[in-house]
C-alpha cells in the first residue's frame, strides 16, 4: 500500500518527466530512494543522448549505482512515472531492486502488471515488490499531452 511518502516520492519523479517533456523526450521521470533519501534520479533521454537504453529508470538506477558504488540496490525503492518496459524491469531485477513504486499502467507496452506481468513470473532469482497505479491520473495525463500535441 503506498504511503504518504511515496506520493513525495512520485512529485519529484512527476517534476523530473516534465523537464523531459519540456526536452523533447516522452515524459518519464525516475528517482532511486535509500533510506529516505534519493540517491539517483533520471528523466528520459533516448533522443538527446542518442541511447535506446536512456530510460529514465536506467539513468536514475546508474546514478545510484554509482553513488552508492554498488550496482546492488536490495533495500532502494524505484519510483516512476509510467509502469517500466521489459528492459528496465530487467535492469532492476539485476539491480536487486526491493521495491517499485509507478504511476500510470502502460496498457501497451507495460512489463510488470499490464502486458508481460514480469513481477509476477518466478524464473527471476529476484522478486520485486510492487506498488501500481500511485497518482496515476497525473502521471497518465502528462505522456496523454505529450503525444495529443504531437498528432
Amino acid at each position: 500500500m503506498a504511503t504518504p511518502r511515496d506520493y513525495g516520492f512520485m512529485q519529484r519523479a512527476i517534476e523530473l518527466a516534465r523537464i523531459a517533456g519540456e526536452r523533447g523526450e516522452v515524459p518519464v521521470g525516475a528517482v532511486v530512494v535509500l533510506n529516505g533519501q534519493i540517491v539517483g534520479e533520471g528523466s528520459n533521454r533516448p533522443i538527446g543522448n542518442c541511447d535506446p537504453s536512456a530510460h529514465a529508470e536506467i539513468i536514475a538506477l546508474r546514478q545510484a549505482a554509482e553513488h552508492l558504488q554498488n550496482y546492488r540496490l536490495p533495500e532502494a525503492t524505484l519510483y516512476v512515472t509510467i509502469e517500466p518496459c521489459t528492459m528496465c524491469f530487467g535492469a532492476m531485477v539485476h539491480a536487486r531492486v526491493g521495491r517499485l513504486v509507478y504511476g500510470a499502467a502502460e496498457p501497451r507496452a507495460g512489463a510488470v502488471e499490464s502486458r508481460l506481468r514480469l513481477s509476477k513470473e518466478n524464473f527471476f532469482n529476484h522478486r520485486i515488490a510492487v506498488e501500481g497505479g500511485v497518482m496515476a491520473g497525473e502521471t497518465g495525463d502528462l505522456v496523454k499531452e505529450f503525444f495529443r500535441g504531437r498528432r
